[in-house]
């Protein structure tokens, strides 16, 4: 740890030191002396240190269980949005009538080409989604027209879907990116053809009652396995053209994009978990 310090996850209030005050942190790696200009130190650790481990032990409260699900299974406190079996969780983004994607013998479904973008009949905010797509074999077009999609969040935050095999593009709009906002750690897909995966944590921004933003949301994504945005900053939408914006919103639903350029892009397996 570069700076000594030992960070819980655990939500906390703090209080500032003087700068002219040393604070002495004892991480695992040992205690470490520090002066410095900026100090935080975490109310709930000051005061007397303790001398007993029963002292920073606490039994409440009970955290839940959730039985994992085997072989990408759902876990048991997930919500179901797309299991194979129909489109009944899905409507038309164009006039919330019907979704009008094809669905397919084998559990997935299929951008249908130029019938537009389809959504949950549900709104979410805070969520852990997980999604699962493909891109078409043949290869489809180039660059931003090849098996082009985008997962949603609240509606209005893409998260690129992009066949990237051979297929250079703008960083920030390549797969895996918040698109036209934060450029992938990594490129981590598999060979087209083959099924993706994307399991995403998205914390939804805040807004006052006058509509300003009070705190950003973030993302966080997954990329079969590998972390390729970590705990990113929601700048404001992801437009095609222009600056984020930040229109104030509530919940909103998970929306799959219909680019129309016969892209093809099929999606399994998805489901959330309300955070």
């Amino acid at each position: 740890m570069k700076n000594g310090f030992f960070l819980t996850a655990m939500a906390v209030s703090i209080m500032a030191v003087s700068c002219q005050e040393k604070v002495k942190v004892d991480p695992l790696e040992g205690g470490t002396e520090i002066k410095n200009d900026s100090v935080i130190v975490y109310e709930e650790y000051s005061g007397t240190e303790p001398t007993t481990p029963e002292e920073t032990e606490f039994y409440e409260p009970k955290v839940p269980v959730v039985k994992p699900g085997a072989m990408g299974a759902p876990p048991s406190d997930a919500i179901v949005l797309f299991d194979g079996t129909s489109l009944d969780n899905w409507i038309s983004s164009v006039d919330s009538t019907a979704a009008q994607w094809h669905l397919n013998k084998d559990g997935s479904m299929t951008v249908n080409d130029k019938t537009g973008n389809i959504q949950t009949k549900q709104n979410f905010g805070d969520v852990q989604l997980h999604i699962e797509w493909k891109s078409p074999l043949p290869v489809q077009l180039e660059g931003q027209h090849r098996a082009n999609s985008g997962i949603f969040l609240d509606g209005i935050y893409e998260v690129q879907v992009l066949d990237q095999n051979d297929n250079p593009t703008y960083v920030n709009g390549q797969v895996g990116s918040i698109y036209k906002q934060h450029v992938p750690l990594a490129m981590a897909s598999v060979p087209t053809g083959e099924w993706n995966t994307y399991d995403i944590i998205y914390h939804a921004p805040e807004f006052n009652v006058d509509g300003g933003k009070i705190k950003s949301g973030d993302i966080t994504v997954i990329h079969n396995g590998v972390l390729v945005q970590d705990h990113v900053e929601i700048k404001g939408t992801t437009p095609y053209i222009g600056w984020p914006k930040n229109p104030p919103h509530g919940k909103g639903p998970l929306l799959l994009q219909d680019h129309g350029d016969d892209s093809r892009v099929s999606y399994r397996n998805i489901w959330v978990r309300e955070l």
